[in-house]
């Protein structure tokens, strides 16, 4: 595997080059995206069992999702950022050599207290996927930037996809603490990858103190009307999904369903529809059609909900439910990173942490939301907040579209 570079695109001011990222490399990102995204989501399927390790209650369990976000919020502003300071190939290693000791740190948690800890620093960790995001979109031709951000993301929705299927086949089979082992050894195996893949940064680094460095994102949301837009979106559509993901194992552990971990995990396996949505959302942002993107996967999410409402009547309703959701979810996603990207080429490291801050944050609030909404209220009350939050997210959109508009492929 190996980047064709013709030239680099100098974040400094030098003259502009050209990078062509081959297919091998942008797949290799792609996994390496999907095997750390899926450090955070590992524990969703397992939440009853750690509840019952730790002794925490089902009402009170989604902190472990919570912390993990917050975590992975505190990374997404305090390291993605140094993407563009730092070389970003010693950054991407780094973090990842880094994410192994906090695997392991889960994998032998004695208490709650330290568990928390561990996985509040494999959220914090697990940035290194947005790292990688923003390093392939930088290396891309910008007439194909959103089909490779397309093809990165369908890594990280198969990883989320797959964390829930792998994580409670494995809990099944060896315990729940085998997951997080597994994953060490995977990184492991991915870190030797990127380290013969990944090219040596040769152009300037933003030539910036890391205090004005971090300070700069939050002048990007004063300066960018695209992004403080989007990222509006990601926060509600992500809160929408982690609705659905965090307490779906309650109902389906707990009787007349009963199903094991591994059952339980394979639902997940439904919404890989997700990737194909990432793939083709790519395709249609770079013909200038994000917008539109936009508008069909916010109206698909909202009208999910009513399909996943049924759960308690068929299994089968769910399945649907997670395809149409996941589907519409990545669609939206990968439009607005599209967007975000093309506005200053200089500062995408930047523009993925402030964009994924409040996916961040969005996902925090929807996991412990949801499970406090099912203790009260059941799975009706989760699809009530559900819809509420997809809902709020179209008319959003629906209001603000005029902010960002389309921009045609080659602009």
């Amino acid at each position: 595997m190996s980047i064709n570079c013709s030239s680099v695109s100098n974040d400094a001011g030098a003259a502009p080059v050209t990078l062509s990222l081959s297919r091998g490399v942008a797949l290799l990102f792609s996994v390496a995206c999907g095997l750390a995204v899926a450090n955070v989501y590992y524990a969703q399927p397992l939440l009853d069992t750690i509840a019952d390790t730790f002794g925490i209650s089902h009402a009170n369990v989604g902190i472990v999702i919570t912390v993990t976000q917050i975590g992975y919020g505190a990374g997404l502003l305090l390291i993605v950022p140094l993407g563009d300071l730092l070389d970003r190939r010693r950054l991407i290693l780094g973090q990842s050599l880094l994410s192994v000791l906090a695997l392991l740190a889960v994998a032998f948690a004695p208490t709650s207290v330290a568990l928390l800890a561990g996985m509040a620093m494999v959220g914090l960790l697990a940035v290194v996927t947005q790292v990688l995001v923003a390093y392939a979109a930088h290396l891309a031709d910008p007439s194909e930037r959103g089909r490779i951000v397309g093809v990165v993301t369908s890594g990280i929705v198969l990883g989320i996809l797959l964390a829930r299927s792998v994580s409670g086949t494995l809990s099944d089979l060896f315990g729940w603490r085998s997951v997080y082992l597994v994953s060490a050894v995977a990184t492991l195996l991915v870190i030797a990858a990127l380290s013969q893949a990944l090219p040596r940064q040769t152009e300037r680094s933003a030539r910036v103190s890391y205090p004005r460095l971090i300070g700069s994102v939050f002048m990007l949301f004063v300066e960018e009307p695209v992004l403080r837009v989007r990222a509006v979106l990601a926060l509600l559509i992500f809160a929408a999904i982690t609705t659905l993901l965090t307490p779906m194992v309650l109902p389906l552990a707990a009787p007349p369903f009963s199903l094991s971990h591994t059952e339980i995990g394979l639902f997940g396996l439904a919404g890989a529809a997700g990737a194909l949505g990432a793939s083709r959302a790519g395709r249609l942002s770079d013909r200038g059609f994000a917008q539109r993107t936009t508008g069909i996967g916010l109206i698909l999410m909202f009208l999910s909900w009513g399909v996943i409402a049924l759960l308690p009547w068929s299994l089968w309703s769910l399945v649907v439910g997670v395809v149409a959701i996941d589907f519409g979810l990545q669609s939206v996603h990968v439009a607005n990173q599209s967007l975000i990207y093309r506005v200053r080429p200089e500062a995408r490291s930047r523009l993925v942490a402030g964009y994924m801050l409040f996916y961040s944050l969005g996902s925090a609030s929807g996991s412990i939301g949801s499970t406090l909404i099912y203790a009260e209220a059941g799975w009706n009350g989760v699809c009530l907040l559900g819809a509420v939050l997809s809902g709020t997210a179209f008319l959003f959109w629906a209001f603000t579209r005029h902010l960002t508009p389309e921009m045609r492929k080659g602009s």
